[in-house]
């Protein structure tokens, strides 16, 4: 695994990642201290107000501030995105660690439910899960984060079957170390480098599934802003009011692509 320090000297796609995912941070912690304007606050004076010193991003069709709906907006994505990824990592290690390190009919049985699950696309799955348990924020992050787990399991039973049959864990066998010590104090931090670069691939994925279940009104319900449905609320008005769907558009993007710099310059 690659030192910290030598990691970031000369990778460009990670420091350029780094900078966009930190400036993206401070624009969502910026909007948890204090928004220009309340993103539900309507003023009909100022439906569709153009990009101004009092509103940079303009106004929406109910007079909303686009800057204070985008800030607040994008921190929704990024919550339900950081749940999903998590409940994904954390049972996904959790399977795949179990089932790469002792195999056998465990690993047969689990492994073949995985694939099952696996087998079906990740928004089609959620979909499936929401229609169960209903729309809104925690209903996806649980849908999205079920559905992530078995590509998590896949990538760290992989790793573990690399890693047991090496002679440093030979050797801790043979010193009586316990199977949870060698799984989860020495195998699984010499997975972190494949496992950090499929985390971000997965945030990247799971800011773009949340963006299109909330485009199509099942994620994050009215009145709280979300980026996918300030997208499907401006297709109306493109040629009106350009700006209601760019400046949303450009949050999932500066998102999306942070997310596939950090993870392509983790990998090299």
């Amino acid at each position: 695994m690659s030192k910290p320090g030598i990691l970031f000297k000369k990778n460009t796609n990670l420091i350029a990642g780094a900078v966009l995912i930190g400036f993206m941070l401070i624009f969502m912690l910026a909007g948890i201290i204090r928004t220009p304007y309340d993103p539900n606050a309507m003023d009909a004076s100022l439906k569709f107000a153009r990009m101004s010193g009092s509103h940079p991003f303009g106004c929406d069709n109910f007079g909303r501030d686009i800057l204070s709906r985008v800030m607040d907006g994008s921190l929704s994505t990024f919550k339900v995105a950081l749940g999903t990824v998590f409940i994904g990592t954390f049972f996904g290690i959790l399977i795949g660690a179990s089932t790469g390190y002792f195999g056998g009919a465990f690993d047969e049985i689990l492994m073949r439910i995985n694939d099952a699950v696996f087998a079906f696309p990740s928004i089609l799955l959620a979909l499936l899960f929401i229609s169960l348990m209903g729309g809104g924020t925690y209903q996806v992050m649980i849908a999205l984060g079920i559905a992530f787990i078995p590509s998590f399991a896949r990538i760290v039973r992989a790793e573990f079957l690399k890693q047991k049959n090496m002679d440093y864990v030979k050797s801790l066998r043979l010193l009586g170390a316990s199977h949870f010590r060698i799984m989860f104090i020495h195998i699984l931090p010499n997975t972190l480098t494949v496992l950090l670069s499929s985390i971000m691939i997965g945030f990247n994925n799971a800011v773009l599934a949340e963006a299109s279940m909330s485009f199509l009104g099942i994620g994050v319900q009215p009145p709280d802003p979300s980026l996918g449905r300030m997208l499907s609320e401006a297709q109306a008005y493109l040629y009106k009011a350009p700006y209601y769907a760019i400046f949303p558009g450009l949050a999932i993007i500066l998102l999306i692509l942070g997310f596939s710099l950090l993870s392509d310059g983790i990998s090299k």
